[in-house]
């Protein structure tokens, strides 16, 4: 009997303690994912929350008679690019049911359409529910889809906002994303694109340049000499507060990209964000006042989103001096792209093709010079940039995302604005754009006591 006891409490004494570890050992998994889960939803809330400052900063940068229309086609366009995107974005971005097709899958995902999450996520195998992975990526595709509205701005009819919507979250953004992050060609290839200066910026500017090409410029933006007009924005506090909402949602956009708490990791990458927009905002300001000897405001506006795009590709790959002088370079260069696209004719209202192009495309190459090995280890995506290893490999590979993606987008922008321009015509008529959006597509002003003041002086 002693012997029998004594064996017993032997056992106790060893299952209780494993017991007792694996029940700590699940606490903290759990404890894990919601953590993961709690910081995913907030940065995705941050993202949607830039909405807000891209409907201020095209309201403040067109005209009284489009205020309206500007904030009530964000919210309409939101809308639609959240069913679609949960129809079919997300499925060709992320969708594995064609991954045994090595060639198809490499080009295009295939699979959750329609997208139907787990109620809760599964702690010992995820480390967030695929809920919350969708707002996020949903959030960034919205992002890019108002970015590409730069494009239409003060001319185009509100018809070709939804058709556009329609196929550009279905065909054209879900693709790009699929190629660098969602296990396509480009991500093999080890392209590194953080948080999305090529997959979000770049597209979304590209699909601008064709809506912007094809609409033509504004009535009155060029004379018949080539020189341009300055068509102001209507309200500049509107620009600077855009900026402000902006700059604080971009530490959702970027940190938020880390989907982890981890070890903090997130934490740097909002520091290295935080760096080039601030350099980014001072090196525009002190090239406007250097050529034309005025600090211009909007210029300083620019450059710090412009610090803000170009450091999104590379926050979790180099280090803060590096964060720094990526911004400068893009603070300059925003200033110069201003110009270059008002000398070759192109009306660009709210800047989208310097800000999100050209600082998109300094972004993405940034990583081939200023990556460090380290980081890229850390990250598990490409290898160091040139400067830290010595080698050009990172370097082609990001210009290949960038050439391959700016084909890709501008091929599938022009095909279908080109298609919809002859099929059902997308720019207002004249009248129309003189008398302004509010009235000709909304039948009201989104100033309307003030509107009425100007229509009773003339």
């Amino acid at each position: 009997m002693v012997k029998k006891v004594a064996v017993a409490l032997g056992v106790l004494s060893l299952v209780f303690p494993t017991m007792a570890f694996a029940a700590d050992e699940a606490s903290s998994q759990m404890l894990n994912m919601g953590l993961n889960t709690l910081w995913i939803l907030i940065a995705a809330i941050l993202v949607i929350l830039m909405q807000g400052g891209f409907i201020l900063l095209e309201a403040g940068s067109t005209r009284m008679k489009n205020a309206g229309h500007v904030a009530g086609k964000t919210i309409f366009t939101i809308g639609l690019c959240s069913l679609v995107y949960w129809a079919v974005g997300y499925g060709i971005t992320f969708g594995t049911d064609n991954v045994e097709n090595e060639t198809l899958s490499n080009i295009i995902g295939w699979g959750s359409f329609f997208f139907d999450p787990s109620i809760a996520g599964d702690p010992l195998n995820e480390n967030y529910p695929t809920s919350v992975f969708f707002l996020f990526q949903l959030a960034f595709a919205a992002i890019s889809l108002s970015i590409a509205w730069g494009g239409f701005a003060e001319r185009a009819k509100l018809s070709s906002y939804l058709v556009f919507t329609v196929l550009f979250v279905a065909v054209i953004y879900p693709v790009v994303a699929h190629w660098i992050w969602g296990g396509g060609w480009l991500a093999q290839d080890g392209a590194q694109d953080y948080a999305g200066s090529t997959v979000v910026h770049l597209t979304g500017a590209l699909a601008a340049f064709a809506a912007t090409v094809l609409l033509k410029p504004r009535i009155g933006k060029f004379n018949k000499d080539g020189s341009a007009n300055e068509i102001l924005g209507h309200n500049q506090v509107y620009s600077a507060l855009s900026v402000l909402l902006l700059w604080v949602g971009w530490f959702g956009f970027n940190a938020g990209s880390a989907v982890s708490v981890g070890d903090g990791f997130f934490a740097y990458v909002a520091f290295n964000t935080q760096l080039g927009a601030a350099a980014g905002a001072v090196a525009a300001l002190l090239i406007s006042w250097l050529i034309t000897g005025k600090a211009d405001i909007t210029t300083t506006l620019n450059g710090a989103l412009a610090g803000l795009v170009a450091i999104t590709a590379s926050c979790a790959f180099v280090d803060p001096w590096a964060a720094v002088v990526i911004g400068l370079v893009a603070g300059v260069l925003v200033f110069f792209s201003v110009k270059f696209f008002e000398k070759i004719k192109v009306d660009d209202p709210i800047y989208a093709l310097s800000v999100h192009g050209m600082a998109g495309i300094w972004g993405t190459l940034a990583n081939g010079i200023f990556a460090t090995q380290v980081l890229a280890d850390k990250v598990g995506v490409g290898q160091g940039g040139l400067i830290d290893t010595g080698s050009w490999h990172q370097l082609w590979v990001q210009f290949e995302s960038v050439v391959v993606v700016g084909a890709y987008v501008l091929g599938a922008s022009f095909l279908i604005l080109g298609v919809m321009k002859m099929v059902m015509g997308f720019r207002v008529t004249e009248e129309q754009e003189i008398i302004g959006l509010d009235l000709s597509e909304h039948g009201t002003y989104g100033y309307p006591e003030q509107m009425k003041k100007a229509q009773q002086n003339l």
